[in-house]
């Protein structure tokens, strides 16, 4: 009788416990600021990949990381698409465009479901109505391609932030990638032109994003901006020493600044024995992956088939959950709950941590927070709160 009596206790300690951190999760608003799936849908290279034509109102489960059903179905209020191409692209301006398009159509013909919005008061009024919320952010000030005109008309169609360089430079501001990698390069960080697109971004209302950016062209975007900046898709570097990672005293100039970072999901970002896990398995697939890059196929393309063809070997790799949460703690730790959000990457990355399969496993962070002991009130501002003030502070 004991024994029952212990085993119902235990039951019921755990239903109230997974209602804990599920209520949590669905009162908070939540928001994550990069998702890739515009790329996936206007990128040549993925669609020959996909080899099918594919929308966010499909069902997409096992394709990408997001569609709409799955998106309501992970609690997840607010996902910001990222506007990206590479910085070889010929017309960089006019794909953004084609990217927002996509998007438009999709909402056009569901408003019952998704809305756009472009400021805080639209989004609060549209997660009051149940609608799912899509905002755009631009990924590299390449797509302005050097007109400040361009940058309006961006904000006008609805970006609401911009990271102002990709992996690439602009002749205006220098990347993590180059300033690190790159010898030959004329000038590190940002230009005068470059600390006009700054002003003028302030100006519009459009948040200053430093992921991507170099050091010196995140000094100088601290030392230019007048409005909260964030880091969309950034991580940790004392825990994982990337070059597109943030050092201590960056994320401390961010928290002063009363920005946020926005911790990125992707394997490489988080965990520092990732590349040397990703490294032993393309060579051991090097023979397959060269002929596949020789037959025409994108390189990330081809690494997302590899690691779907060899998934065994591929979760091997994945860093736990709690790898994730480290940085956020490591963030909390450094400067307090107030500057630490979300910024998944998903659909710009190939493979994730464990149990973050898709948007349908958010809840599970909540779920992780609530065991390292956070409450209610830090955990929504880690779910989007944070975020949230940042973009009321820039309008």
């Amino acid at each position: 009788m004991k024994l029952k009596i212990l085993i119902i206790g235990i039951l019921l300690t755990q239903q109230v416990y997974a209602q804990s951190y599920k209520k949590i999760h669905a009162k908070a608003i939540v928001i994550d600021t990069h998702n890739d799936f515009l790329m996936q849908v206007t990128d040549s290279a993925s669609v020959a990949y996909r080899n099918n034509e594919f929308t966010l109102d499909k069902d997409l489960k096992g394709k990408t990381h997001i569609d709409l059903a799955r998106q309501k179905e992970g609690g997840l209020d607010v996902q910001i698409f990222s506007i990206f191409c590479t910085g070889d692209m010929k017309s960089p301006f006019s794909f953004a465009n084609r990217q927002i398009d996509s998007l438009d159509a999709v909402i056009a013909r569901h408003p019952d479901k998704i809305v756009k919005v472009v400021n805080s008061k639209e989004l609060m009024k549209a997660v009051k109505q149940h609608k799912l919320v899509a905002m755009l952010g631009v990924e590299g000030g390449h797509m302005i391609e050097n007109d400040l005109s361009k940058l309006d008309v961006l904000y006008k169609r609805g970006a609401r932030y911009m990271t102002l360089t990709w992996n690439n430079s602009t002749s205006w501001a220098t990347s993590a990638y180059e300033e690190t990698f790159k010898k030959d390069l004329t000038h590190k960080g940002l230009t005068e032109f470059g600390k006009q697109v700054v002003n003028r971004m302030n100006q519009l209302g459009m948040i200053v994003d430093i992921s991507h950016v170099g050091e010196q062209t995140f000094w100088d975007i601290i030392k230019t901006t007048t409005k909260p900046v964030i880091a969309s898709h950034s991580s940790v570097y004392n825990l994982c020493n990337h070059q597109r990672n943030l050092k201590d005293d960056q994320i401390k100039a961010i928290a002063k600044n009363g920005g946020v970072i926005q911790v990125n999901f992707n394997p490489p970002f988080i965990d520092s024995s990732f590349a040397k896990k990703e490294n032993s398995f393309f060579q051991e697939h090097k023979i397959e992956a060269d002929s596949l890059v020789k037959s025409g196929m994108d390189d990330w393309v081809m690494e997302n088939y590899l690691y779907s063809k060899y998934k065994s070997e591929a979760n091997t790799m994945r860093p736990p959950l709690s790898v994730l949460i480290q940085h956020i703690e490591y963030i909390i730790n450094l400067v307090g709950v107030d500057y630490v959000g979300l910024g998944s990457d998903f659909d710009g990355i190939n493979i994730t941590p464990q149990q973050l399969d898709d948007v349908t496993n958010f809840p599970l962070i909540a779920k992780a927070l609530v065991d390292k002991g956070y409450s209610k009130k830090d955990i929504t501002k880690i779910l989007g709160g944070n975020f949230l003030r940042v973009l009321k502070a820039n309008e």
